[in-house]
């Protein structure tokens, strides 16, 4: 159920973004999502990838500063409340959420929107009770390549 997303640790400057992208491109990695968080001085791109652990090996021997980190993909109503019901969920298991991020597409009516929460695998059965659909990692590549 947990999926690994990949971190890479960037200076905040011009053109640091591309020579992480670059690379994943040149050796077929898709990305299939990302968010990135910046500070001054440094950034933080979070990369969702079929292929992790490839990814991971390539970064880190071009000398990148890379960690995975499990995260989850759950299915959003897309409707108004929607969100808050994950949240609801989430904050009943006292779980904190430490950031999100969502996918441009949609199945079947639902979003999907990536989750980083303090505890992922005791947010797993919280969910679970709480109706929320997680969305396994298998599932989730058979879905973006539909």
């Amino acid at each position: 159920m947990l999926l690994k997303q990949v971190t890479v640790f960037l200076e905040n400057k011009p053109g640091a973004l591309s020579a992480p992208c670059r690379l994943l491109a040149d050796a077929g990695v898709n990305i299939q999502t990302f968010a990135l968080a910046d500070s001054r001085q440094f950034g933080l791109l979070r990369l969702v990838v079929a292929e992790w652990e490839k990814a991971v090996a390539l970064l880190a021997g071009a000398g990148f500063a890379v960690k995975t980190t499990d995260v989850l993909a759950l299915e959003m109503p897309d409707r108004p409340g929607g969100l808050a019901g994950i949240f609801a969920a989430l904050e009943k298991a006292s779980l904190n959420v430490e950031y999100t991020y969502a996918f441009t597409v949609k199945w079947e009516g639902r979003g999907l929107v990536i989750f980083s929460v303090n505890n992922p695998a005791a947010a797993v059965p919280a969910l679970k009770a709480a109706g929320i659909s997680i969305v396994a990692p298998a599932e989730l590549l058979r879905r973006l390549a539909a």
